[in-house]
């Protein structure tokens, strides 16, 4: 299948590692021009050139830190001078520390706010318009599981990231008639530094090794082991393809049958 991606412009935020990586690779494998970011220079600039090496495909990166306004519209505004314009985005970062909700002051909540929401809501709002410039766009939304089932002693991001997927299901109505479709994508337990983060974070909190948290949680997956970033990342470039043309306020799982909820 075509996605029809080649020669589209695409942005990629929290994308020096992970599944923002993930995704940004599986864009310039199809052929699209990337830009990516995330807050650490030389990191960022390291999965760039892994990714031109691997695809073959322009690349281009930035530092940027999504909590700070200006960050994210220097970013975007340089994307659109350099490469000519914007046609996708994808809305990313890490996640906030572990904990329960009332374990937090203020101050976390905040800096928590400005990672997860209000980074989303600055990147669409600076990307829109080098959208509609083109007649249209795709916009993808990462959030978590625990949009659909509260995950235990995340309660920053459960909280937070519900404001987010509410936030994706509000855009693809505002924006329809602009031609831009916004869609949503949760990953599951997908192997990587943050879900071993994780692990490691339950393993002491339970008393055992970061192993047997692991094999735990696989032990919740129907398909039995945790997710490749690049299983991620493929759903992801499909999404924010042409092949994708007539999804809009979807959410779509990638979770090997983990979320138990029926929508």
């Amino acid at each position: 299948m075509d996605l029809g991606l080649k020669g589209k412009i695409a942005l990629v935020s929290g994308a020096s590692k992970g599944l923002g990586y993930a995704v940004a690779k599986a864009l310039a494998g199809e052929g699209a021009q990337v830009s990516i970011s995330s807050r650490d220079e030389q990191a960022i600039a390291n999965a760039a050139r892994q990714v031109e090496q691997e695809t073959g495909t322009r690349v281009i990166s930035m530092a940027v830190d999504v909590r700070s306004k200006d960050a994210i519209e220097r970013w975007i505004a340089h994307t659109a001078d350099t490469l000519g314009g914007i046609d996708a985005l994808m809305t990313n970062s890490g996640g906030p520390p572990a904990g329960a909700a009332v374990s937090f002051d203020d101050q976390q909540w905040q800096d928590a706010a400005d990672l997860l929401l209000f980074s989303t809501i600055r990147m669409v709002r600076a990307a829109v318009p080098h959208m509609d410039k083109r007649g249209g766009g795709a916009i993808l939304v990462s959030t978590s599981s625990s949009v659909k089932e509260p995950v235990p002693n995340l309660g920053l991001s459960t909280v937070l990231r519900a404001s987010v997927s509410a936030l994706s299901k509000t855009l693809a109505f505002e924006l329809a008639a602009k031609r831009i479709r916004v869609n949503q994508l949760i990953p599951g337990r997908i192997d990587t530094d943050r879900v071993r983060h994780l692990d490691e974070v339950n393993a002491k909190k339970q008393g055992i090794t970061p192993e047997e948290a692991k094999e735990r949680a696989v032990g919740t997956i129907p398909w039995g082991r945790y997710g490749q970033p690049d299983e991620f990342g493929r759903v992801g470039a499909f999404l924010l393809s042409d092949a994708a043309s007539y999804m809009t306020g979807s959410t779509v799982q990638v979770d090997g049958g983990l979320i138990r909820s029926i929508v």
